[in-house]
């Protein structure tokens, strides 16, 4: 892993792609566990989430079923404060055991602002499940029940966080450079 640039900034590697899907790997085996016989209904958030959604399904072997919801806080490198939901939940959630599946928690505020709208349809539980948290950033306290790695409160790209659209399909996941070239 090499630094590279995208758009008008730097960024420098944080973390190997080994490292993200064994990790992610640990993950799905716990939710297997947890979950046996239990069907639960994985929500991922859009657009963040996709990559990390679809590494941790593949390892999940109970039967599960996966649905994708839109919401978005972020403009450029810094969350505008707004949760804006963009494509809704069309799926029946009363009775169901759901596991909401983030890219990313950082202030929390997303996931503070959803989980009512969730808890409000009456799933039989509600769990969340993050690659990536950032407590030093963290204001809305939340529970995140399967979690990928503690991060520090830098700016990260790749695995399916970006910078204004592009470096999404980066393996490895890199952080901003603190001093950019």
């Amino acid at each position: 892993m090499s630094s590279i640039k995208v758009h008008d900034k730097q960024f420098v590697p944080y973390m190997t792609e080994d490292v993200v899907l064994n990790r992610v790997k640990e993950l799905a085996a716990a939710i297997d566990v947890d979950y046996a016989g239990k069907r639960p209904l994985f929500i991922a958030i859009l657009n963040g989430s996709f990559i990390f959604a679809a590494d941790l399904f593949k390892y999940i072997t109970i039967e599960a079923e996966i649905c994708f919801i839109k919401l978005a806080s972020y403009k450029g490198t810094k969350s505008t404060g707004q949760v804006i939901t963009a494509i809704g939940l069309d799926t029946d959630i009363v009775d169901r055991h759901i596991i909401v599946l983030e890219d990313i928690i950082d202030t929390g505020k997303t996931m503070n602002e959803f989980l009512p709208q969730l808890r409000h349809q009456q799933p039989a539980s509600l769990k969340i499940a993050a690659l990536l948290h950032k407590p030093e950033a963290t204001a809305y306290p939340i529970t995140i029940d399967y979690l990928g790695f503690s991060v520090p409160n830098k700016f990260l790209l790749g695995y399916g966080l970006d910078y204004d659209g592009l470096g999404r399909n980066l393996k490895e996941i890199y952080q901003l450079a603190d001093n950019p070239s």
